[in-house]
């Protein structure tokens, strides 16, 4: 079947486009198709299919025509991926499967709204998602230890997908970030958490390594970098507009917050290959 690979400041995905909805991945074949030595190699899969042929989507089918389906790379589902996103808006655009501009994908968290300027001969630029406003279920006393003992508190940030976000000094004092921290308590994360480990550059400028839930250490996060400048301004009581700067090993995003809340994220989306892929066990990813 067709596929493309992309990025978004390293944090690396798998596109299959799938408009009739007749793709069927099982955990297996996720896993399989993300393994960097047997497979094609990703931190995860966005299947592209329209939300009328989609169950999951089809309450939305009036408002977007697309439905991001997407997957962490162990298999396990997720409702939403800030660059993966975006990486999709940019591969439906210079497909030609949307228009360059404004227009809505349908994802597991709900409607999100994508920016693509225009489409591009070497299929890379910037692309803009509207995140929402970001959430704090709490509870306040979570603690987050990593694999050298280290432990710090953290604050539940909500923005679609959950997040735990610590602040320290030095980024190399959460050790090994290929192995998952432990999170406490583990009820406020009943499905996993992805864990931004954040250290403050300037005031509007922060930079952080993520163990992504499903991955590991992932090169960047879209709504980790959301994640984290929410927890920022809740703890330092920020309230105005903003633009952010957000730096990453693999980049820098830039998240601007409105005087409700409301962030955009905006980055680097760059589909590095296009081909066709045979998938292992065809009989037990297709219907």
């Amino acid at each position: 079947m067709p596929f493309a690979k992309g990025h978004g400041c390293g944090n690396s995905f798998i596109v299959l486009p799938d408009p009739h909805g007749r793709l069927r991945l099982t955990v297996g074949a996720v896993r399989g198709l993300a393994d960097p030595h047997t497979g094609a190699g990703a931190d995860g899969i966005l299947r592209a299919v329209h939300c009328a042929t989609e169950p999951d989507a089809a309450a939305m089918a009036g408002r977007a025509e697309w439905f991001m389906d997407y997957r962490n790379a162990d298999g396990s589902t997720g409702a939403m991926c800030g660059n993966g996103i975006r990486v999709l808006a940019r591969y439906l655009v210079d497909t030609g499967r949307c228009e360059p501009g404004a227009f809505t994908i349908a994802t597991r968290a709900g409607l999100r709204h994508v920016h693509v300027p225009g489409r591009s001969e070497d299929l890379r630029g910037p692309v803009t998602v509207a995140m929402g406003s970001p959430a704090f279920p709490g509870p306040d006393q979570i603690t987050v230890t990593t694999s050298v003992g280290k432990r710090w508190p953290a604050t539940h940030v909500d923005v679609g997908n959950p997040h735990a976000v610590v602040f320290v000094d030095d980024l190399a004092d959460a050790g090994d970030l290929s192995i998952p921290p432990a999170v406490e308590p583990a009820s406020a994360y009943p499905l996993g958490v992805t864990t931004e480990v954040t250290a403050v550059r300037g005031v509007a400028h922060l930079e952080l390594r993520v163990h992504e839930r499903g991955v590991g250490e992932t090169r960047a996060c879209g709504t980790g970098a959301c994640a984290a400048v929410a927890a920022h301004r809740h703890h330092t009581g920020q309230t105005h507009a903003a633009d952010y700067r957000v730096d990453l090993p693999g980049g820098t995003l830039h998240v601007s917050v409105a005087a409700d809340g409301a962030m955009s994220l905006t980055g680097p989306a760059v589909i590095t290959t296009v081909g066709v892929l045979r998938l292992a066990h065809a009989g037990d990813a297709v219907s």
